[in-house]
């Protein structure tokens, strides 16, 4: 008899707020009576590691676990070595010092975040405020990012994916991309003010939480030029809950007709 359980898998932080919102849209989940859900993380967070997850679930009967990665690009190298760890590819691309988990359950990996509509509705829900004549605005969405090689490309294929959706939601004039790795944001900000002076450009930060990225590395690398931003990140939103459970649907409609 086989039986399904979810573990979802967030970086990990020393803020115990990061923690908070994360668990909380993971509980705000609509999942089936009886499938069990672990809140886990990639570091840090005591007894809620990846392997404590999979222990924890497997102890319930589980024979097959939904992985969710709950990170914003599959360009994210920590992709990469999960989904080693987890069995899901035979190698990681790049070295890690992850090494395999002890698992039983069958295990399916879901994607990251990537261009979900769901997640370009959000970033314009949080920056809507912002915007006062979209046609006479140049949005600059802001990543994290990544200098490795085929990472970096993954990372801008999504953003800018993201990005088209939200000028169509807006009606932008322009909607731009820029990662903090490599740091673009200083030489994006310049390009703008020189190619359309006369535009407000409103700053998005695509990060799940709000914190050091969000509060002091983007306007630090923004000083000098004249902006709009509000450091709003995804976290905390109800759609994010929506996006899990779309991510788990497939299996859960699997594990009924077996």
């Amino acid at each position: 008899m086989s039986s399904l359980g979810i573990l979802v898998i967030s970086h990990g932080s020393r803020s115990e707020e990061w923690v908070r919102l994360v668990d909380e849209a993971v509980l705000a989940m609509r999942v089936p009576q009886g499938v069990p859900v672990f809140s886990s993380f990639l570091e840090i967070v005591e007894g809620r590691l990846i392997q404590d997850g999979i222990t924890h679930l497997e102890s319930l009967g589980v024979t097959d676990i939904v992985v969710i990665p709950f990170f914003v690009s599959s360009g994210s190298t920590h992709i990469d070595e999960i989904s080693y760890a987890l069995g899901v590819k035979p190698e990681p691309l790049l070295p890690t010092d992850m090494t395999p988990f002890a698992i039983r359950a069958r295990i399916h990996f879901t994607s990251p975040i990537d261009d979900d509509p769901i997640i370009a509705d959000i970033l314009y829900e949080k920056m809507k405020p912002l915007s006062v004549d979209p046609q006479r605005e140049i949005v600059i969405l802001v990543g994290h990012g990544s200098v490795e090689e085929g990472f970096h490309q993954r990372w801008l294929e999504g953003m800018e994916r993201l990005a088209s959706r939200i000028r169509t939601l807006g009606g932008f004039d322009e909607v731009d991309t820029a990662m903090l790795l490599p740091d673009q944001l200083p030489q994006k900000m310049q390009r703008w003010h020189q190619l359309k002076p006369e535009h407000a450009v409103l700053v998005v930060p695509l990060f799940l939480s709000e914190g050091y990225f969000t509060n002091e590395v983007i306007p630090a690398r923004m000083n000098g030029y004249i902006y709009r931003y509000n450091g709003k990140a995804l976290l905390p939103h109800s759609l994010l809950s929506r996006w899990m459970e779309r991510q788990t649907a497939p299996f859960l409609g699997l594990m009924q007709h077996r």
